[in-house]
C-alpha cells in the first residue's frame, strides 16, 4: 500500500478508449484525511490523487520509479499543466478507479487524460495533464531517452 491517498492496486492495463495503446489502472481509497467535514473528498486531494497515480504508473507501468527519476539521475516529471473537471462527489470510504490515458508523447513532455470512476464505474473527475522531464539542477527539459520512450509509446493512445 502506499503512503499517503492511495491504496497501490494496479490492475492489467487495458486497451484505450480507441482500441490503441493502454490505459493504466489502479484503485483508491477514499480516506478520512480526503475529506472535508462534509464527509467528500476536499478537491485539492483529487491533484494528490492524480500525481500518485502518475507516480504508480511510473513504477508498475513503466518499470522507472520515481525513486530511479529524482533520486538516482537527478531529473523530475512535474506537472506543467492541468484541467480538472469535478463531475461527482466522492465520498468517505468509497474505492474510486483510477485509470491515466495517454495521449501523445514528446521530445520531452507527455499528455494525459485521467479519470477517477466511482464504484459504479461513472466518472467522478475528469483531468487533463501535462508531464515534462527535467533536470532538476538546471530546471531545462530533458529529453525522454530512447529506452524509456519505447516503454512508453505503448501507451500512447491513438486520436
Amino acid at each position: 500500500m502506499n503512503k499517503g491517498t492511495e491504496q497501490s492496486l494496479p490492475k492489467s492495463s487495458k486497451e484505450g478508449p480507441s482500441g490503441v495503446g493502454h490505459s493504466f489502472q489502479t484503485e483508491v481509497l477514499v480516506r478520512f484525511a480526503d475529506c472535508d467535514p462534509a464527509g467528500i473528498v476536499f478537491y485539492p486531494r483529487f491533484l494528490e490523487m492524480f500525481n500518485n497515480l502518475v507516480e504508480d504508473w511510473c513504477r508498475d507501468g513503466l518499470k522507472w520509479s520515481f525513486d530511479e527519476i529524482v533520486i538516482q539521475r537527478g531529473w523530475g516529471l512535474p506537472t506543467v499543466h492541468l484541467e480538472v473537471d469535478f463531475i461527482v462527489p466522492s465520498r468517505l470510504g468509497e474505492v474510486l478507479t483510477a485509470t491515466l490515458y495517454l495521449r501523445s508523447i514528446g521530445t520531452s513532455s507527455m499528455n494525459a487524460d485521467i479519470v477517477l470512476a466511482g464504484p459504479d464505474g461513472a466518472p467522478r473527475v475528469r483531468g487533463k495533464v501535462v508531464l515534462v522531464l527535467m533536470d532538476r539542477r538546471t530546471t531545462k527539459a530533458l529529453a525522454i531517452p530512447d529506452e524509456q520512450r519505447r516503454v512508453i509509446e505503448p501507451y500512447v493512445i491513438a486520436s
